[in-house]
């Protein structure tokens, strides 16, 4: 007789691509009509602008660009200037084939940005950007379920609590902001150059919407009173939310990842700032799913042939963020600091036996004046490292966070916080069905009572082997666990 099992359809968002691209382009920009011939270049900065993301039938495509400044020392011996230029970014990514169309989630990093003079009226501007793609399709997973065991049929049951991906979507913004420098500062004349980093510093799943807050963090550097270069950062709170298509229970968690799509600035009368800045928070739902599963079955008196199969789930392991330090020496320098900043790169992946070598690159940028009053610009390369734990199955995603940078006596230190994700293709081995067989005839020289001593095998074990019952030692023995190792059994059998 067979005995046929129930599927119950696991629904959850599975990883087809999570792959990091960097690209390099170059631009081309003359100087406007009016600007100093270029004498030195002294600094370039850089911001990324996500477009357009585009899910087309087997290849995931991005769109967008970098926002370039430069800097550079006329040749007239008159006061540095500052050329903006845009350079465009296309990128894509090949998915497997015959794929449902999924969700898409980039992540965008400025990884560098130089220029060089080609003429006294043209510059060629280089500008590197990493880019983590990840792509995410729904499906559904079939999971056997037998709500009742056959009269004489003993079922192993186990149920898993696993956190898969439920949903992916994003929430676009705008942050329209009127800002004034602090009172003890002075007041901006012109805007060198500026960048935005987002973050989300909270947020929380109710029941069908997502509700985070968070900050963006613009960094300006601009001409003063007097003719200097000063730097200075505002703290931009935002507080959003989105209407999620599930709804989830206080187990729920959410992951963002946010990205600039349009930014301005203008200087306006008195110093006055005005900031238009675009984001898109793109974000992942988790939720807890108890799972439970017939793992094995006998019979103590009947034949019992089983039907198995190994059921994979995507899951999420565990969320964390841990906080890695990176340090270098700046050139020496007698004048004051005008403006640093730090650009890390995606970490890469060493696996060092039973774990995970994180390499964690960055660049700090670093522009001063010297003692005679003059700009210096310069680099200074990091290389760090950060261990983990990690067995061959699973896999870790290590995105960087914005970095606070500080000076002091002639060092620079950044604390660069690291978002960490592990997951697995977890593997349960399950019954999917069931056929019995004819019923055992009973062998009259055979005891009715065993005795015997528990080894490191489980009751089920004891049980199956022996043709008795879980629910039969326990009660014979007065067991409301596992048995101890050494400790002696009787063994009822049927």
């Amino acid at each position: 007789m067979d005995v046929n099992f129930q599927n119950r359809e696991v629904s959850c968002l599975s990883p087809a691509l999570r792959e990091i691209q960097n690209s390099e382009q170059t631009q081309e920009i003359r100087l406007t009509e009016g600007m100093p011939d270029v004498g030195r270049i002294l600094s370039a900065w850089g911001q990324p602008i996500l477009r357009s993301k585009e899910w087309d039938t087997d290849t995931v495509n991005f769109a967008g660009g970098m926002m370039v400044w430069v800097l550079y020392a006329p040749e007239d011996g008159s006061q540095e200037r500052c050329i903006e230029g845009w350079i465009p970014f296309q990128m894509r990514w090949d998915l497997p084939e015959d794929l449902p169309e999924g969700q898409i989630r980039l992540r965008l990093l400025p990884r560098l940005v130089d220029a060089r003079s080609i003429s006294p009226r043209k510059l060629l501007v280089r500008a590197g950007m990493g880019v983590m793609a990840e792509a995410f399709v729904p499906v559904q997973i079939p999971a056997p379920e037998l709500e009742e065991a056959p009269k004489g049929v003993e079922l192993l049951r186990r149920t898993y609590p696993v956190r898969l991906m439920k949903e992916a979507g994003e929430k676009s913004f705008v942050l329209d902001e009127e800002l004034t420098m602090p009172g003890d500062l002075p007041k901006p004349e012109q805007i060198i150059y500026f960048y935005v980093e987002p973050r989300v510093t909270d947020r929380k799943v109710l029941s069908e919407k997502v509700v985070f807050r968070g900050e963006a963090n613009l960094h300006i550097l601009y001409r003063g009173e007097g003719g200097q270069l000063h730097s200075w950062d505002f703290h931009l709170p935002f507080s959003q939310f989105a209407e999620l298509s599930g709804e989830y229970g206080p187990e729920a968690q959410a992951d963002f990842a946010l990205c600039p799509t349009s930014m301005e600035l203008e200087l306006g009368d008195e110093g006055l700032l005005q900031l238009k800045c675009g984001l898109t928070a793109q974000y992942g739902i988790t939720d807890r799913e108890q799972l439970s599963v017939v793992e094995d079955a006998y019979s103590p008196n009947q034949e019992l042939t089983i039907q198995s199969q190994t059921l994979e789930l995507p899951t999420i392991l565990e969320n964390r963020r841990e906080t890695v330090y990176a340090q270098g020496n700046l050139p020496s320098q007698t004048g004051t600091a005008a403006d640093i900043r730090f650009l890390p790169d995606f970490p890469r992946q060493k696996c060092r036996g039973d774990g995970v070598e994180l390499e964690l690159p960055g660049v700090f940028q670093n522009l001063s004046y010297d003692e005679n009053g003059s700009l210096e610009a310069g680099t200074v390369r990091w290389e760090g490292s950060l261990n983990l734990s990690a067995d061959e199955n699973t896999r870790l995603t290590a995105i960087p966070a914005p970095a606070s940078v500080q000076t002091s006596a002639g060092s620079v230190k950044a604390e660069l916080p690291l978002e960490l994700t592990a997951s697995a293709r977890q593997q349960l081995p399950v019954v999917m069905g069931l056929t019995l067989g004819e019923e055992r005839k009973p062998d009259p020289g055979r005891p009715c009572l065993i005795l015997r001593r528990a080894g490191n095998e489980s009751l089920w074990q004891i049980a199956k082997a022996a043709h008795a019952t879980v629910g039969s030692i326990r009660e014979a023995n007065g067991l409301q666990a596992e048995p101890a190792p050494g400790q002696l059994l009787l063994i009822p059998v049927l």
